[in-house]
C-alpha cells in the first residue's frame, strides 16, 4: 500500500538522517516506524514507578538472547552503522 504523507521540514530531515545512520532510504525506514507502531499496544512509560518498569519489562524476558541483548544496547563511538563481514 502507498501513502501520502505531509511532514514538517525539520520531520523529514530527521527521518533522513535516522535512515542514513541505518544504511537505509527516508522511505523504508518511515515505512519501518509506522509498521511497529501498529505491530503491538503502545506502553505508556510516563508515570512508572520503578517496579512497574520492571513488571513491564518481564513481560519480554527471555525473548532475546544475553549476545542479542548487548547487540541492541551496544553504544557505538561513531553514527556510522555498524558492518560485520563474514
Amino acid at each position: 500500500m502507498m501513502i501520502s504523507l505531509d511532514v514538517r521540514p525539520e520531520v523529514g530531515a530527521e527521518l533522513i538522517r535516522q535512515a542514513a545512520v541505518l544504511g537505509s532510504t527516508m522511505e523504508i525506514h518511515a515505512a519501518h516506524l509506522l509498521e511497529a507502531a501498529v505491530e503491538g499496544p503502545a506502553v505508556s512509560w510516563a508515570g512508572l514507578t520503578g517496579k512497574s518498569f520492571v513488571d513491564e519489562c518481564s513481560k519480554v524476558r527471555g525473548l532475546l538472547t544475553d549476545e542479542e541483548v548487548d547487540t541492541l544496547f551496544r553504544w557505538e563511538r561513531s553514527f556510522s552503522p555498524v558492518v560485520e563481514f563474514k
